[in-house]
């Protein structure tokens, strides 16, 4: 027999990209199939350990994010990041990251000034996924096939057509949709089936990675607990991430440069010489999670009605969090495109952005990401002799070590400026006005309403966040209560476009607010500004719907 389903969008994979896409789909009116081939409540593997505010700001318009802050680490737990000669050994310096539990007042340390509702969270995705799971399975308009392969499919000008299994019960499944999506990871088959080519640095780095249990690693050290404990000596260098927040750990021990296989090194012997602990330390090894960094980027992000997201089509070395994150970026990226098509209000133009907007973002924060790996990791071949030494030498090498430590990594685990900085300057989508997007670095951004921009956030003056009190689709922010929007509004009217303004009262508004007016998309980047409506109101509307017949459309 065959299983025939039918659907608006079929999404390939069923991770943390697939089912916020499908989630944020599914709450724009959009029917969604969701193909994943585990076993419905099977866990994923330790992966990502960072959640980045870009996407907590995602899953609180979800309405998810009180759960997930409320998941992962117990809540007093410190979420720093420890650097030492080994785990039990002597701290060198510390990053401090405010626990769960203090994550909104604690604003001491370089981690307490997000400009957001929703700072980040340090969760592992065995916690993270679960949650995610449970949003999406309750979500009007989203079927989730557990133990379903999605094998081969083609496309016309009418849809998509997939043929797959259910691997359970060996019935052949068809599922036809108007657009499918593959979120299916780095071996994507998606991907391949598109004929999207990966190119880049294949190996930026290698990692034996082992996630066990060890019910007394925390008694050995005197050091207070932290969310991330680097081990930097002259033997062994590693990454010890708390899972549980109690007895489960993930250990990254970061092979060197002539170290070119998994094997390479004793993995036992690494962790005793990382952890810092005898032959008398006991531990259960639960997986081994070695991966390879890269930074590889597809040639692109669409066939006609086939798109790919997340690792699918990019990979890179996951600094600062940004391999999860980015992907989230880019579902949502295209979802309210997707959305906006299959609800009628735009035209086929709208889907041009994806790619246009995404793929070069991917390639700014892909380099960020393997420039600060080789700078990590020239750091751990360069430990000096005596950092283990005692007396004040080796408390001065400690010391100058810490420093530089600290100073080399504050960047990637407060990374305001990967979160806010990024903007779109050639976008089909946005009205750009001549104003270059200000640059950023890995922490550092410059708020700004240049068309492309996230729209900066603030706390309106009735204590709501700018995010919360916005429409779904698009907002018009109005500062000056004399402008005239009809045309505006009238325009959009005309076209279907849905469009809320929203009248914001005189109060403590950013600086970068300097028009009357500031038009945001559904996904927080200005799309236009101005002090008056323009003289064509209708001619942006078009733009913004993604009916355009002009040249690129860019602020170069």
């Amino acid at each position: 027999m065959t299983k025939n389903i039918e659907t608006q969008v079929l999404i390939v994979g069923g991770g943390p990209v697939g089912l916020t896409l499908a989630t944020d789909l599914a709450q724009r009116g959009v029917s969604v199939v969701v193909a994943e081939t585990r076993h419905r409540g099977e866990p994923p593997s330790v992966k990502c350990n960072h959640v980045s505010s870009r996407t907590m700001e995602i899953f609180r318009r979800l309405g998810v994010s009180k759960v997930m802050r409320e998941s992962g680490l117990p809540a007093e737990h410190a979420n720093d990041v420890s650097y030492r000669t080994t785990f039990t050994g002597e701290e060198l310096s510390r990053i401090h990251i405010p626990s769960r539990a203090s994550r909104y007042t604690d604003k001491s340390g370089p981690d307490g000034w997000w400009p957001t509702a929703e700072p980040p969270h340090r969760i592992n995705q065995i916690y993270l996924e679960p949650v995610l799971f449970a949003h999406a399975e309750t979500t009007k308009g989203i079927t989730i096939l557990c133990r379903t392969r999605v094998d081969e499919f083609t496309q016309d000008d009418h849809g998509v057509s997939a043929k797959g299994v259910d691997l359970d019960s060996g019935e052949e499944v068809r599922i036809f949709s108007q657009y499918m999506i593959g979120c299916d990871g780095g071996r994507s088959s998606v991907r391949k089936a598109i004929g999207a080519k990966l190119s880049g640095t294949d190996v930026v780095g290698r990692v034996q990675s082992t996630y066990f249990r060890a019910p007394d690693l925390l008694s050995r050290t005197a050091n207070k607990p932290a969310w991330a404990t680097f081990s930097l000596n002259p033997r062994r260098s590693g990454n010890v991430y708390a899972i549980d927040g109690r007895e489960t750990f993930l250990l990254h021990n970061y092979l060197r440069s002539d170290e070119l296989e998994f094997d390479s090194v004793d993995r036992d012997w690494a962790i005793r010489t990382i952890l810092g602990v005898g032959e008398d330390f006991k531990y259960e090894i639960i997986s081994k999670e070695d991966w390879i960094g890269r930074r590889l980027v597809a040639d692109k992000f669409r066939d006609r009605r086939v798109f790919i997201c997340g690792d699918a089509s990019h990979l890179w070395v996951p600094m600062a969090g940004y391999g999860m994150n980015a992907g989230i970026a880019d579902a949502m990226n295209l979802s309210w495109q997707l959305a906006a098509r299959l609800n009628g209000w735009a035209e086929e133009g709208v889907l041009t952005a994806y790619e246009a907007e995404r793929q070069p973002i991917t390639e700014q924060v892909s380099r960020f990401a393997m420039n600060h790996a080789i700078a990590l990791q020239k750091e751990r071949e360069g430990v000096p002799a005596g950092i283990e030494e005692p007396g004040p030498a080796g408390e001065e090498t400690r010391r100058a070590a810490g420093q530089a430590l600290y100073d080399l990594n504050v960047k990637q685990y407060c990374c305001a400026g990967l979160n806010f900085g990024y903007y779109y300057d050639a976008s089909p989508l946005i009205a750009y006005d001549g104003e270059a997007a200000p640059t950023y670095s890995m922490d550092q951004f410059t708020p700004s309403t240049a068309p492309g921009c996230r729209t900066p956030h603030f706390w309106l003056a009735d204590g709501r966040s700018l995010y919360d009190a916005m429409g779904p689709e698009y907002t018009l922010l109005r500062f000056d209560p004399t402008a005239d929007v009809r045309p505006l509004q009238e325009a959009a009217a005309r076209r279907g476009l849905p469009l809320a303004v929203l009248d914001v009262p005189p109060g403590e508004v950013p600086d970068a607010y300097r028009h009357a007016l500031v038009l945001s998309r559904p996904d927080q980047h200005v799309a236009w500004r101005g002090d008056r409506t323009p003289d064509d109101a209708l001619a942006l509307v078009d733009r913004l719907r993604g009916c355009f017949t002009d040249t690129p459309n860019t602020n170069a």
